[in-house]
């Protein structure tokens, strides 16, 4: 801690023991800066930033295929399938698929993801709500 001195003087200073005078804070009044060594000081940036990419977590999307006349054990087992994800962090995309006359009782189907929805409401919030697309409906959620 040097305090308040002019470019020149800093730059001499930083010069006098063979190192760079490099700028820290350079929209602080007025900049900050410091006398050291611009190679290692670039180093430790790139080690932060290479730390802080490992750490982070990619979502991912898990799908879940269930059908409308869904028997119960099958049910509760893909439901603990989606709370598994859930708790990992991913998103889960549920998808109902109707074959041949089921697609006259899409009743049946909402009906299905509704459950899936209540069921799953304390640890997820929905996404995208249950919607038609061609032969099946689609639901996404993602933890809270």
């Amino acid at each position: 801690m040097i305090g308040v001195l002019s470019t020149r003087d800093a730059i001499a200073r930083a010069y006098a023991v063979g190192l760079d005078l490099v700028e820290i804070s350079p929209n602080a009044e007025p900049p900050v800066a410091k006398i050291l060594d611009y190679g290692k000081f670039k180093f430790e940036q790139q080690k932060k930033r290479n730390e802080a990419r490992k750490r982070q977590k990619i979502v991912e999307i898990k799908e879940v295929k269930v059908r409308p006349n869904i028997d119960e054990n099958d049910y509760q087992v893909k439901l603990r399938a989606m709370k598994s994800f859930i708790g990992e962090g991913d998103k889960v995309k549920v998808t109902l698929r109707f074959r041949g006359r089921e697609m006259a009782h899409q009743e049946l189907g909402v009906k299905v993801l509704e459950r899936i929805r209540g069921d799953m409401e304390t640890d997820t919030k929905v996404e995208q709500m249950p919607k038609m697309e061609n032969r099946q409906m689609v639901m996404v959620l993602a933890p809270k």
